[in-house]
């Protein structure tokens, strides 16, 4: 480094040669650091219409709601809620026969839901086993930071038999691009750190809830998430359809987007008693679906 009598006594440059001198510099500083990135506010402008599957009917046509007047598929039958649908009149949900619920807690850094409290201790206190979903926007910032977003609003876990596992919801960009402006591989990166954060902070890895078509244009149909990561599949349609690569089966099935239900029709891959253990952590892998 120059020290600064030796900088005093350096020649002053002309004007021309200083605007060319530090013109270069910039150059070189760009060289070494890239262009500097252009940031998206931080700021979400609607995540109150933002929810899970709330992107997919505009980018899957063949993802259609349900037609009405079709039974429900076989399983525990359940919902998925957000400030979407208000306050949920949970007894009237039990007594319709759901069993389960997934609400929306938080968005990206900056969004937690109003209705919260009363999605997750409404539907508690009335008997559904539930669990909390957070809704990425990986472009905004780091899988790690939605994930300790997400912990430290709302989506925690306990052992009680009543709490779900955290919920990732990783759909189509509601801002923008499909894929967030992120590479395939800058996805699998992303998803892997908040699922390695959220298995940090609660013991248990999220659930995933994604569609087969959004995992693979967006992961390049990613198989390594199977192993530890549950998986919630979102396909509006009388059979669930192809997995995403990894997943011999699907835990939880999105079905439909509305029904019975407030909200989004869910079933669980399973018995009630088998639902009880996922909750637990201790339920085994569902079967292939017929």
């Amino acid at each position: 480094m120059l020290t600064s009598a030796f900088a005093v006594a350096l020649p002053a440059l002309p004007a021309d040669a200083t605007s060319v001198a530090t013109s270069v510099a910039t150059s070189v500083a760009a060289a070494a650091t890239g262009p500097a990135p252009v940031p998206r506010p931080a700021a979400v402008s609607h995540p109150q219409q933002d929810h899970a599957g709330s992107t997919i009917p505009a980018h899957e046509t063949a993802n259609g709601q349900r037609p009405s007047g079709r039974l429900a598929p076989a399983g525990v039958p359940g919902l998925d809620a957000s400030s979407w649908q208000g306050n949920v009149d949970w007894g009237a949900v039990y007594a319709n026969g759901g069993r389960f619920a997934y609400v929306k807690a938080t968005e990206s850094t900056t969004y937690r839901s109003p209705y919260f409290a009363q999605h997750y201790n409404g539907s508690a206190g009335t008997g559904l086993i539930r669990g909390a979903y957070h809704f990425a926007l990986p472009d905004r910032s780091s899988g790690t930071a939605q994930a300790d977003y997400f912990v430290d609003n709302g989506g925690g876990w306990s052992n009680d038999g009543l709490t779900l596992p955290p919920m990732l919801d990783i759909e189509y960009d509601p801002y923008g691009a499909t894929c967030y402006g992120l590479s395939q591989a800058a996805m699998v990166l992303w998803i892997r750190a908040f699922s390695d954060r959220i298995r940090a902070r609660t013991t248990r890895y999220p659930i995933i809830y994604t569609t087969t078509n959004w995992w693979t244009s967006c992961t390049g149909n990613n198989a390594t998430f199977a192993a530890a990561n549950a998986l919630f599949v979102a396909r509006y349609n009388t059979t669930v359809g192809t997995l995403p690569a990894g997943w011999a089966a699907y835990t939880m099935w999105q079905y439909a987007n509305a029904g019975t239900f407030p909200g989004d029709q869910d079933t669980f891959n399973g018995a009630t008693a088998q639902l009880t253990a996922f909750a637990k952590g201790s339920a085994p892998p569902p079967p292939p679906p017929a």
